[in-house]
């Protein structure tokens, strides 16, 4: 396999409301609506795709039940302190739980951390360091 990721699939348990969240809170816009699921305009990168939590889970094979820290953060990688706080309020506003406020990182940098309303953690950072940043944006 190589060090690639052909499209991000979230469950989440209300389709509508992560619609909203992503499109009305953080301005992401929809590329394809097929009911059971939902992908957003990538801009080059890999697709991320909503589907509902028990189907998605009966699809990969697994029990849709369980709580707790996943082991997996998505990360945005920006390029200004200030880009990150405006982020972190978008988020805020659209009904994230802020789950590390914006600040100084303890490798040198700046971020901070959110989970978006079906718990999946979001980890916004900016670093002056390294020309070679995974820029989001």
């Amino acid at each position: 396999m190589k060090a690639h990721v052909s499209s991000i699939l979230l469950a989440v348990q209300d389709m509508d409301r992560a619609k909203r969240f992503y499109t009305e809170g953080l301005g992401w816009k929809i590329k394809n609506d097929y009911g059971i699921s939902v992908f957003f305009e990538s801009d080059g990168a890999s697709p991320v795709g909503f589907y509902g939590r028990e189907g998605l889970a009966g699809l990969v094979g697994l029990s849709p039940e369980g709580s707790g820290f996943s082991g997996v953060v998505l990360t945005y990688v920006v390029r200004s302190e200030a880009r990150v706080d405006e982020i972190m309020d978008e988020a805020e506003k659209a009904g994230a739980t802020i789950l590390k406020p914006a600040g100084a990182l303890p490798w040198g940098g700046y971020g901070g951390t959110f989970a978006d309303p079906d718990g999946y953690v979001w980890s916004l950072g900016y670093s002056a360091e390294g020309e070679d940043q995974p820029y989001a944006e």
